[in-house]
């Protein structure tokens, strides 16, 4: 019996392993496909390939040098740049090394709860397909390849290892597991804020199963309490504290005559804690979009949505959504067939639904979410493939089947990571620009870029900007798409007042009506004017400043010529109306023929010079 046990045991690992190793050495055909491309690289390694990555990059490398500013944006106290900070202390290899391979490696251990959740099935082969398929399905390495170190790389990895811990709850009724669903939740929402509606998913269906199939079993009611321990809106080290303490009261059975009371009492703190508003927040922000944003405080003002201008924010064809989820529209479809049979028959599959209807989600909301339906509807096409084969008598027939099958829903998602050449964020050269900007600008100095710029420059040139890709709403968006869009004169003078404003903001108290209202006002009411429109007039004459306390750059690429219509936008809106203003026309093109009499500028366009 033992050598039986210690032999599955062997298999799961082995699964695990060849499984984790596909997912790494697929994830590397980038690199080699880039080998010796010198403007990917800075420093002797390969730069990143995601914009969002350089401000996880920031709060590492300045937990590395102990700078720890309250007022700097560095993210030094998030989790990616803790364990990334971590890991560079720890290994052997550049820092650039690390932030590039670190999302190959973490994002590959989803493969080790697909696995152990298809082993307590008794189908581990079946896992080990899945794993296949779901280490690199199209939109799961699109968020986690080699260079897109961003917080996704442990996103999926968590919620199924919170999706195992909970099925062997329920399955076990066994103590451990109440300790590890609180662990991997106060984990999750350590790594990532955001895995709250995802954690209340859970519970939900939870909740459900427990008062319509298990209203008299305690264990249900325990798991429920800890849940709601852990979710709580409280600092990480807290409820680590409160689920641990939870537990030992669960297993000395002090709260067993008074569990029914202790689940009450949990509920009722989760809401005092804010329970609902992050749920609500996420919905106003991805389902319920509105093209313009209204501000109150001080002035009504009107700014343009960023919402609508982020792809991963909008709406998906379905061939898309299907292909990020599986690979194929036929393989998607498959999957959802399998995963409707394999919850059939192992019911405990079900808990997946929160995860399936994220992703399904994408549909509507945008394509990010697509990456959490991908280990359930690999679940599901693994399920199918094993559920006809077990029709096939024959061993080694079943056993081609089985492969021809496997190689056949993994070939389309290698076909796109083998054509999927995303480039890096910048260039050698750009780097090099940046590079001189932190040998000559101050630390407390600010750069005006678009926001998809803005983490960037901070790394490389450790300096302040205005916007970046977590500060770009409306309202801030404005001053400087109105300073990269206006004549010289007036850009520099809204520059100042924008820079003196936002560092003014760090010294305000709570409670202090300038901090409530947004730059644009408090500027507007300062200089005297009740209308923001008169004070946008004003800087094209002769106007009070605030005093300079650092000086303003101006970071202009050429790249930034391809999204200027984009910029544009958040300053071509009448502020106290909403009022979208006439766009002015812009074309750009590589091409053209001069003439004495007509610039051709391509595609029809002519300018005559005449």
């Amino acid at each position: 019996m033992f050598s039986l046990k210690l032999s599955i045991e062997k298999k799961v690992c082995t699964y695990i392993l060849l499984s984790f190793l596909f997912s790494v050495m697929v994830r590397l055909i980038w690199v080699y496909q880039f080998d010796g491309v010198e403007s990917f690289m800075w420093n002797n390694q390969f730069m990143i390939n995601t914009n969002d990555g350089y401000y996880w990059a920031e709060g590492a490398r300045d937990i590395l040098n102990w700078n720890f500013s309250e007022l700097a944006l560095s993210p030094t106290k998030t989790a990616a740049a803790q364990l990334t900070a971590f890991f560079a202390f720890v290994l052997p290899f550049s820092f650039e090394s690390v932030i590039l391979y670190l999302p190959v490696f973490l994002s590959s251990l989803v493969v080790v709860p697909i696995v152990l959740i298809a082993d307590n099935l008794k189908r581990a082969e079946l896992g080990f397909v899945a794993a296949l398929l779901s280490g690199i399905a199209w939109s799961y390495y699109n968020r986690t390849m080699v260079g897109y170190y961003d917080t996704d790389m442990l996103n999926i990895v968590f919620p199924t290892f919170l999706l195992w811990s909970l099925i062997l709850a329920l399955k076990t009724n066994e103590n451990k597991y109440l300790i590890f669903t609180a662990l991997e939740i106060v984990a999750y929402r350590w790594w990532y804020p955001q895995s709250y509606s995802l954690e209340f998913a859970f519970f939900g269906l939870i909740l459900v199963y427990t008062l319509i199939f298990e209203r008299k079993n305690l264990y249900h009611y325990k798991l429920l309490a800890i849940i709601l321990i852990a979710m709580m809106g409280l600092p990480d080290l807290v409820r680590l504290i409160n689920v641990t303490v939870v537990y030992v009261l669960y297993k000395k059975k002090k709260l067993d005559n008074y569990m029914y009371y202790f689940l009450g009492f949990s509920f009722i703190l989760f809401i005092l804690m804010g329970g609902f508003s992050p749920i609500w927040g996420s919905l106003k922000g991805y389902v319920f979009m509105n093209s313009v944003e209204q501000v109150k405080g001080g002035l009504e003002l009107h700014f343009f949505s960023v919402i609508h201008t982020i792809r991963e924010a909008g709406k998906i064809p379905f061939e898309t959504f299907s292909n990020r989820i599986s690979g194929h529209t036929i393989t998607f479809i498959l999957s959802f067939i399998g995963y409707i049979l394999m919850s059939y028959k192992h019911r405990a599959m079900l808990l997946g639904l929160p995860m399936v209807g994220l992703g399904f989600l994408a549909y509507v909301g945008g394509l990010r979410f697509t990456i959490y339906a991908v280990p359930l509807m690999a679940f599901g096409m693994a399920y199918l493939i094993f559920f006809v084969s077990d029709y096939l008598k024959n061993l080694p027939l079943r056993v081609a089947f089985v492969v021809i099958c496997t190689v056949a829903v993994l070939y389309p998602n290698i076909s796109h990571i083998i054509a999927y050449k995303i480039p890096t964020v910048f260039n050698k050269q750009e780097v090099v620009v940046l590079d001189k900007l932190k040998n000559i600008a101050d630390r407390k100095d600010y750069v005006v870029a678009w926001w998809d710029y803005g983490y960037p420059i901070r790394y490389y040139s450790d300096v302040n900007t205005l916007i970046d890709g977590g500060i770009h709403s409306g309202s801030v968006n404005f001053p400087v798409s109105f300073m990269l869009t206006n004549p010289q004169q007036s850009a520099a003078k809204l520059a100042r007042f924008d820079v003196e404003y936002t560092e003014a903001r760090f010294f305000m108290k709570e409670d202090d009506d300038d901090r409530n209202r947004t730059n644009v006002a408090n500027m507007t009411l300062d200089s005297g004017f009740k209308d923001t429109n008169n004070f946008l007039d004003s800087l094209h004459v002769k106007t009070k400043l605030p005093h300079k306390t650092r000086d303003i750059y101006f970071y202009l690429p050429f790249r930034m010529m391809g999204i200027l219509p984009t910029v544009a936008k958040f300053s071509d809106i009448d502020l106290m109306t909403g009022k979208i203003n006439r766009r002015p026309f812009f074309y750009q093109t590589n091409r053209f023929k001069d003439t004495k009499e007509i610039l051709n500028l391509a595609n029809g366009i002519v300018f005559n010079k005449k």
